[in-house]
């Protein structure tokens, strides 16, 4: 669990971390699902039928065949297809690409911005969630970090393109990315790591943010952070930007924190006291 004080915070609850053969069993059944659904249902019963074929041809009438045994030796046949390595060969390409999914430069992020400090400070089941899916670089650089992460957005084709990106980055096992309508419903988590792009607010009414940001700091773990970005350049004229400042006013009690000389719109950190009452203990049914 994250912690940013000497005072210990309450125990959380963690789900065990994946074992290396977990993540290839995953990383198999992602590949195969995709080509099972860029083919058309023809194509797929001709993989069904020569499943059959080669199944009869080596059980000798040993066995029964069963619709659990096709299942799985169409799914032996896509692999061969596709050539999907061998868990030795998989397992150093992973390791490799995880070793640089855990640089923030492979995302295109700051090295000294103050995502990597407390990415790296996460344990193994511990959850961020990031609001806006525009942030997706710094959710996938958390998630490479062996957190759970949940992307939240209002848009679902940006939500869609979230998922498809964890996945070919072999991250989706780690990744949930959910539409939802800021200021109503939201998932039961406790985050230690909030990450908020204000662009991703700045259609909402003033009084849904206002809710959600509340939301999220009553669910935030006590000695977790929110990490507001900087505010991107507006994708039009016409368009008002939210700045982080507008949002910095609802940290009342917070421990605020930003950048030595930097200018306005750069973000700020905003670190939830210890003595606050912790998750489990105000969220509401």
């Amino acid at each position: 669990m994250l912690s940013l004080s000497q005072e210990q915070p309450s125990p959380a609850v963690h789900r065990p971390p994946r074992s290396l053969k977990q993540e290839y069993h995953e990383f198999l059944l992602q590949r195969i699902e995709e080509y099972k659904n860029a083919l058309a249902r023809e194509e797929l019963l001709e993989i069904g039928d020569e499943a059959v074929r080669e199944l009869e041809e080596n059980a000798a009438g040993q066995y029964l065949l069963t619709e659990v045994l096709l299942l799985e030796h169409v799914d032996r046949i896509i692999a061969r297809r596709l050539r999907l390595p061998a868990f030795p060969r998989w397992r150093v390409k992973h390791r490799a690409l995880r070793a640089a999914q855990r640089e923030p430069t492979h995302w295109g992020l700051e090295a000294d911005g103050p995502l990597v400090g407390y990415a790296r400070r996460l344990e193994p089941g511990d959850l961020a969630v990031v609001v806006g899916a525009a942030a997706l670089p710094s959710a996938l650089f958390i998630a490479a970090h062996d957190a759970e992460v949940f992307v939240l957005d209002q848009d679902l084709s940006a939500i869609e393109a979230a998922e498809s990106r964890a996945v070919s980055e072999q991250l989706a096992g780690r990744f949930q990315a959910l539409v939802i309508h800021f200021g109503s419903w939201f998932p039961d988590v406790a985050p230690s790591v909030v990450v908020i792009d204000p662009a991703a607010l700045a259609t909402a009414r003033a009084r849904d943010r206002t809710a959600l940001i509340a939301e999220l700091q009553t669910r935030t773990r006590s000695g977790g952070v929110h990490i507001v970005l900087p505010s991107p350049p507006p994708p039009a004229a016409h368009v008002i930007p939210l700045a982080p400042e507008a949002l910095q006013t609802l940290y009342n009690g917070w421990q605020i924190t930003r950048r030595r000389r930097a200018k306005t719109g750069a973000g700020f950190t905003a670190l939830k006291p210890e003595r606050q009452a912790d998750t489990a203990l105000n969220v509401s049914d």
